[in-house]
């Protein structure tokens, strides 16, 4: 009860702060220990004391920069020669892949083994139970160089395209004919177009170029450029539509707009699809062209592999040989 003594109304007592038990103890105690630093004294900055902490032991070592340790000459040399036995693994390898697809097509050009199904025509792709069987054999994984795949399958697009053009060719036309009895000779004419030209541009525009990236043949190459110049021209002259030619193009589309809208507008497609396939024409022959000229082809090596086709084929030797021993025996029977 001695904290309700207390009177609030009396001052109170001053406290000392050095009162304090901890305070009094450093005070007295350990007083003798510290020593009076005057950092302006001699001795301050001549001598050091006992609990003194030297300069080279308080600082720190400054960073250095390790010099980088050059490899031996041994590990250069075996560095050296383990790079070249990885680029002669890969030069093989790639010799092996070369030689394969060689003999490969060198089977293809033969007629292929009997028993091996993977040399057999697949294109087009007919069921069996079809009469007719495929006609050519087409891979482009395997047969085409993989700079040159892409350009090879937009001119099979470009002659899927060609076919397609002129099938729906025959529909329009037909229905031009419908509508005006005079216009047989299209109708008749755009069948004849569906027949002939469809095979004919397989035979004669892409499967030349797809010989020419297979074998990288300067002849194929130059046959193809002839003939696909004159489709160009033929495609033009389709998307004109000239009457009476057969060909649903922008004249005889628009001379029908006043006789029959909708035949007239189905024309008029028919008459785009044949303008796509003129600008697409041009495209993808300035696209072959440049490829062309990274092959190395020429003209001299066209003539070469033309003379080295001929004399090496089966029918012109046998043909040769026959009138090589007829022009003998008219001699023999002469003298």
């Amino acid at each position: 009860m001695s904290e309700f003594d207390n009177n609030p109304f009396v001052d109170p007592m001053d406290v000392n702060p050095f009162q304090d038990a901890s305070v009094t103890e450093v005070t007295t105690g350990g007083i003798e220990h510290v020593e009076e630093f005057n950092p302006f004294s001699s001795n301050a900055m001549g001598s050091q004391s006992g609990t003194t902490i030297p300069i080279s032991a308080a600082s720190s070592q400054p960073a250095v920069l390790q010099a980088s340790v050059e490899p031996s000459p041994q590990a250069t040399a075996a560095a050296a020669q383990a790079n070249l036995i990885r680029q002669q693994e890969e030069l093989e390898r790639k010799a092996a892949e070369l030689d394969r697809k060689e003999q490969e097509l060198q089977n293809r050009s033969q007629g292929g083994s009997a028993g091996d199904p993977a040399l057999e025509n697949n294109w087009p792709p007919l069921p069996k139970f079809f009469p007719l069987k495929p006609c050519f054999y087409q891979d482009f994984n395997e047969d085409i160089p993989e700079e040159y795949q892409k350009i090879c399958k937009r001119m099979y697009y470009l002659w899927m395209f060609h076919s397609v053009t002129l099938f729906l060719n025959v529909l329009a036309c037909l229905a031009y004919f419908t509508t005006d009895p005079g216009k047989g000779v299209d109708f008749g004419l755009s069948i004849l177009w569906f027949i002939l030209f469809t095979p004919v541009s397989l035979i004669c525009w892409y499967r030349p170029v797809y010989k020419a990236f297979r074998s990288d043949s300067s002849f194929s190459f130059f046959f193809f450029f002839f003939v696909f110049f004159f489709q160009v021209a033929v495609y033009i002259i389709q998307s004109v539509g000239i009457p009476s030619w057969g060909n649903s193009g922008w004249i005889a589309s628009i001379s029908m707009i006043r006789t029959n809208v909708a035949v007239a507008v189905v024309m008029m497609v028919v008459a785009g699809f044949f303008t796509v396939n003129a600008v697409l024409a041009v495209i993808l022959l300035k696209m072959v062209h440049s490829k062309y000229r990274r092959t190395g082809a020429s003209f001299n090596k066209a003539q070469q592999e033309f003379s080295q086709g001929v004399f090496t084929n089966s029918t012109f030797q046998s043909a040769a040989a026959g009138a090589a021993s007829s022009a003998a025996q008219g001699a023999f029977q002469r003298n």
